[in-house]
Parts: structure tokens; sequence; C-alpha cells
């Protein structure tokens, strides 16, 4: 039931509530960076899944995976922020995401952790020149500084 204030006629009216700029993310690491992106985008996190490789794609693109009967293809996001690559360890996993309807995987080094963030927090890097793949950051309460990993930015994403 919503709150309600009785306005200047003597009529009751619902009290206007400002959106909320609390969203939930998914923090994870990639590169020697926290980065954070709404968990609306995330199907699933998988690892262990063999990787296709693809002749005459850019290196950022590892390849393709069969999920169940859909192909996805599949980046490594650490290249395509010009970070050099790394032999995959097991804490390596896929995080499959939904953009816009578009389904793909990306490699990350590691999952964090669930979290709430208060977008309204988060501000612009601080440099002149912007990674691709990031478009803000925000000093968590311990002190950490993570990035926001603009998913829209992926298809932009080459050399």
């Amino acid at each position: 039931m919503s709150e309600q204030i009785i306005n200047e006629n003597g009529q009751e009216q619902p009290i206007q509530e400002e959106p909320s700029t609390i969203e939930r993310c998914l923090t994870f690491e990639s590169g020697g960076l926290i980065l954070f992106l709404s968990t609306k985008y995330v199907v699933e996190i998988i690892n262990g899944y063999s990787v296709t490789h693809l002749p005459m794609v850019p290196p950022f693109i590892k390849g393709i995976i069969n999920l169940r009967g859909q192909i996805l293809p599949v980046v490594d996001i650490r290249l395509c922020m010009g970070k050099p690559e790394v032999e995959y360890t097991n804490k390596t996993c896929i995080l499959v995401l939904d953009v816009d309807s578009l389904p793909l995987g990306i490699v990350v080094d590691s999952v964090r952790q669930v979290t709430d963030i208060d977008l309204k927090d988060v501000r612009p890097i601080p440099v002149k020149r912007q990674q691709k793949l990031l478009d803000g950051m925000l000093t968590m309460n311990d002190g950490s500084v993570v990035m926001s990993f603009d998913c829209h930015a992926l298809a932009e994403c080459r050399y």
C-alpha cells in the first residue's frame, strides 16, 4: 500500500517517490582491476567450457562456445582493455551476458560478489584517455576502487 498525503484541496494524493538509484551489481576482476556491472545483464557464470577458436578474428575474440545449443561469442575483456594475455586459472570464468538481446560471454579473471551500488555515487574516471570499456569509478566502504564496466561498449571493442 502506498503512502498518501492530503493536498490543499483536502484530497488524498499518493506520495511521489524518486526512482531508486540503487542497482544490484556483480563485482569481478580482470587485468588487475576490480569491475562491476548490473546483474540485469548477467545470465549465468560458467567455467570449464571449451572455447572453439575461430580463424581471422581479432585476438580479444577467444572464439565461441555451445551453451545448451546456443552459440555464444566469447570475448576476453582483458585484451579489449589493452592488458597482456595471461594463462587462464581455475578462477577464470565466463560471464554469460545478455546485452540488448545479444547473448555473449566475457572472460574474467575471477568473480568477487554481488553487491548493491548506488549509481549516483559513481564518478567519471579522472584521466584524459579513458579506458574503452570503463565508464565510471566508485570507492567502496572498504576503500577499494571499483570501475563500472560498460557492457554496451563491447560492440565497439576493436583494434
